[in-house]
C-alpha cells in the first residue's frame, strides 16, 4: 500500500527494513510447521502453542537496522539491554548489560578495529542478571585491536541460553557498530575498554546495539 504522494506507508517501510538472524530460522520454522500440521488434525490447544512459540521466536531473532553515530570518539553498545554495571578501573572501563529475552540479541561491535583473538570459555548457566555470571558462565571473549587499544566484548551465557554464536574469527576486520554474532534466548554482553575512556551511561540505562553511545575516547582517533 502506497500513501498520498507515491511514498511507501510507514509500516510497509519498517516491513522492508525487518531482518531475521539467519541461526534462528530453525526455531522459528519448525514451531510454525509443526503448529500448522498440529492444528489442522484437530489437537487445537497445542497447535496453538506451537504457533505461538514460533511467533516468540521469530520476534527474539529480529535483527533491525540501526543508525550508527559519526562522531569517531564514541564507542557504541555491542548489544541492546539495560546496564547493569559502569566500573572504572585501573585496567580500564568496564560496561555490563543484561538482555532480557524481549531484547534483540544480535551483537555488533563497538568499535572499528581489526579481531585479534577468539577465545571461548565453557562455564555455568546461572541467571545472566547475576554480577558473577560474568566471570562464572559459558562466555566468548572477542578482542579487538584499535588506534586507542585493545578492546574486549564478551558474550555471556544465561540461564536460558545455551549457545552463543560467533561469525568473526582473528584477522578480520569489523566497523563500528557492524554485527559479529548473537546470543540465544537470555544472555548478557560486556565492553572492556583502555584506560582514560569516558563512561556515556549508568546504571539502568536502556541501550540499542550499534546506535547508543555507551563510552567516549579521551582524543579524537581513527578507532
Amino acid at each position: 500500500m502506497k500513501a498520498k504522494g507515491g511514498g511507501l506507508t510507514d509500516n510497509t517501510q519498517r516491513l522492508r527494513r525487518a531482518r531475521i538472524a539467519r541461526e534462528g530460522l530453525p526455531f522459528i520454522v519448525t514451531p510454525l510447521v509443526l503448529g500448522v500440521v498440529v492444528f489442522a488434525l484437530g489437537w487445537q490447544i497445542v497447535g496453538g502453542v506451537l504457533l505461538l512459540l514460533g511467533l516468540f521466536c521469530l520476534a527474539f531473532f529480529r535483527d533491525p537496522d540501526r543508525s550508527i553515530p559519526e562522531d569517531p570518539r564514541l564507542l557504541v553498545a555491542p548489544a541492546d539491554g539495560t546496564v547493569t554495571a559502569v566500573e572504572q578501573t585501573e585496567q580500564g572501563l568496564r560496561i555490563s548489560i543484561f538482555l532480557s529475552v524481549f531484547n534483540v540479541h544480535v551483537n555488533r561491535s563497538p568499535v572499528a578495529g581489526k579481531v585479534v583473538q577468539v577465545k571461548y570459555h565453557p562455564g555455568r548457566f546461572l541467571a545472566a542478571n547475576f554480577e558473577k555470571s560474568s566471570k562464572e558462565n559459558e562466555r566468548n571473549t572477542l578482542l579487538l585491536e584499535t588506534a586507542g587499544g585493545e578492546v574486549r566484548v564478551v558474550q555471556i551465557a544465561g540461564i536460558i541460553a545455551r549457545r552463543i554464536v560467533c561469525r568473526v574469527q582473528s584477522g578480520d576486520q569489523l566497523g563500528r557498530g557492524e554485527r559479529f554474532g548473537l546470543i540465544r534466548f537470555g544472555s548478557r554482553t560486556e565492553l572492556y575498554t583502555p584506560p582514560g575512556v569516558e563512561p556515556l551511561v549508568g546504571l539502568g540505562s536502556r541501550v540499542r546495539g550499534g546506535s547508543t553511545p555507551l563510552a567516549r575516547w579521551p582524543a579524537v582517533r581513527d578507532a
